[in-house]
């Protein structure tokens, strides 16, 4: 009999428990505890089916244990340790900066990347607001300069306050860069606002028509400052040409930036601040208000002035220095030297000649440091520039030559190597205003008043105002003899460089006349000779389209110069 046979057989047995299976018991089988059920082992077809499927199992995971051990470990456990947990900083949002009425000067705008970029929508103030630098990151995304940084102008001056506190965010991310959850460690604090006592739209019309002024009439560049006489608040300040913040904080389009630095009027001097300038005649009411305080001349003192000074040469017998004014205008006293620019009246009140009796540079030197010229202001701006006023010493020094006479006279009509800026000058022009305080400029609004008085006369200073009134009524700032406001001024002219053929235009004054509120200064630099007296049209521009608004500044009743 064949195996196959013999074991079908044998299988084919009945085995005893199924002998008393039939139908006359099955009722008495628990069938939920599977009685009478009969029990039939596993096929070996079962067992190689079973024994294939977790062989495969097996191989799959020694080969993706392989895949991530052996073959891509490294990588897996570089990205695991890098992604898994992370502290990311949480920029804090940069304080606002506002005008006087609570107008944006510099705010921050969301891009669509979702970065956020400084906005500064009055460029004319680009000198003074400044720019800041941006968080920088390195190639891989990583940030080495986590800081929104003031740069230049209140933007660095107050960048402490600015400036907010950064934040920590940890995140938590899987293998895959996903991330899975979020939490603040350290809150991010917003910067303050800072306030500046600067009229937006005052300084507009101010920048325009400087700007108008100055590319008509070919200067090449200028500035002017508007500061309240009683508190030394900043209302206006401007710089011309001025230079776009929000093109220095992006840093481009490269080819604009190339431009500034190729530009004759320097867009990158602040010029109202750091620009130093020979002042010429404005400085005149200075020298006035230290002689009838000195009593070197009383408010009834004559001078003629023939339109020349011819002074004896003490070296050469029979020859003569000739000083000459700008035109001769016969007798006059203080007031009218101060309407009209004696340049004799000056040179004899500065230096001396004949009977009348002179400071002397010393006491000039010492009236000027008086009003604040030759120093700094202490204007909240940084890299203020200090000026110079010139004396014996410094000449020595700087030149190697004795003193002259008619150093004296130069240096008290504003020339040979005198330098101011226009926010000195505005200071100084602020305190012949009010009575002899010399006030601190600020362009922080909550600042409070500071200042010293300055050691002179207040029947000089009467005397000095009536000169800069008279200047305006019949003389010679007559483009600002206005119905609708009263001003006094002084204009002043200097001449620049290697033979004189550039003009510096001034004008200084304040208004209204009879209860001073601001002093304004106007300076416009390098024109062609015979533009000396365009700084006084600056004001009247500016004076006139104050008018249109019917503006506080020229008494009407508009509180605010909104456009």
């Amino acid at each position: 009999m064949a195996w196959w046979r013999t074991q079908k057989r044998r299988d084919a047995e009945i085995a005893p428990d199924e002998i008393f299976l039939d139908a006359s018991n099955a009722p008495d089988f628990d069938r939920l505890r599977f009685e009478g059920r009969i029990e039939k082992p596993l096929s070996s077809g079962t067992f190689f089916s079973l024994t294939a499927v977790l062989s495969l199992l097996v191989l799959i995971l020694v080969a993706r244990t392989w895949n991530l051990q052996i073959s891509n470990g490294s990588v897996y456990a570089a990205e695991s340790a890098h992604n898994s947990l992370e502290v990311r900083t949480l920029f804090a949002p940069r304080g606002v900066i506002t005008d006087m009425y609570g107008a944006t000067l510099a705010e921050n705008i969301e891009k669509q990347d979702g970065t956020v970029k400084r906005n500064y929508p009055v460029p004319a103030l680009g000198h003074i607001i400044g720019y800041v630098s941006y968080p920088k990151k390195d190639a891989k995304g990583v940030y080495y300069e986590t800081n929104q940084t003031g740069l230049t102008g209140l933007e660095a001056q107050y960048n402490s306050l600015l400036a907010g506190k950064n934040g920590q965010l940890l995140t938590e991310t899987d293998a895959l860069g996903r991330i899975r959850s979020e939490g603040t460690m350290v809150p991010a604090g917003a910067g303050q606002t800072v306030q500046l006592s600067i009229d937006a739209t005052l300084e507009k019309l101010f920048a325009q028509a400087i700007s108008d002024v100055v590319k008509s009439k070919k200067f090449i560049a200028g500035a002017g400052v508007i500061m309240d006489v009683d508190t030394g608040a900043i209302r206006s300040i401007v710089s011309y040409p001025s230079y776009d913040p929000n093109i220095m904080s992006s840093g481009g389009p490269a080819d604009t930036i190339a431009n500034y630095s190729k530009d004759p009027g320097h867009p990158f001097i602040d010029h109202a601040v750091q620009g130093v300038y020979a002042p010429g005649s404005i400085v005149k009411p200075i020298i006035a208000s230290g002689a009838l305080t000195d009593g070197i001349i009383t408010p009834d003192t004559v001078i003629n002035d023939p339109g020349v000074l011819t002074v004896p040469d003490p070296y050469h017998p029979g020859k003569s220095f000739l000083y000459k004014g700008w035109k001769a205008l016969g007798p006059v006293d203080a007031r009218k030297a101060i309407a009209w620019s004696s340049d004799i009246f000056f040179y004899m009140v500065g230096g001396g000649f004949g009977d009348q009796k002179g400071l002397g540079i010393d006491r000039l030197k010492y009236w000027y440091e008086q009003f604040g010229l030759g120093s700094l202001t202490g204007i909240d701006v940084p890299n203020e520039a200090s000026g110079l006023i010139p004396n014996p010493d410094w000449k020595q020094a700087t030149f190697d030559e004795p003193w002259y006479l008619g150093d004296t006279f130069f240096t008290a009509i504003g020339q040979y190597s005198m330098q101011v800026t226009p926010i000195q000058m505005v200071r100084a022009t602020a305190a012949v205003a009010n009575g002899g305080k010399l006030l601190t400029p600020t362009l922080f609004m909550q600042q409070s008043p500071t200042y010293t008085h300055v050691p002179v006369d207040a029947s000089a200073l009467k005397v000095v105002r009536e000169g800069m009134r008279q200047a305006v009524t019949s003389a010679l700032a007559g483009a600002i003899n206005l119905p609708y406001v009263s001003v006094a001024a002084k204009t002043g002219t200097a001449q620049t460089g290697v033979r004189n053929q550039y003009d510096n235009s001034w004008v200084e004054g304040f208004f209204p006349y009879e209860n001073p509120k601001y002093a304004f200064v106007v300076v416009l630099e390098r024109g062609p000779a015979g533009t000396g007296e365009q700084a006084v049209n600056v004001m009247q521009s500016l004076f006139e389209a104050l008018r249109v608004q019917n503006s506080q500044y020229v008494g009407g009743t508009s509180t605010t110069t909104r456009q």
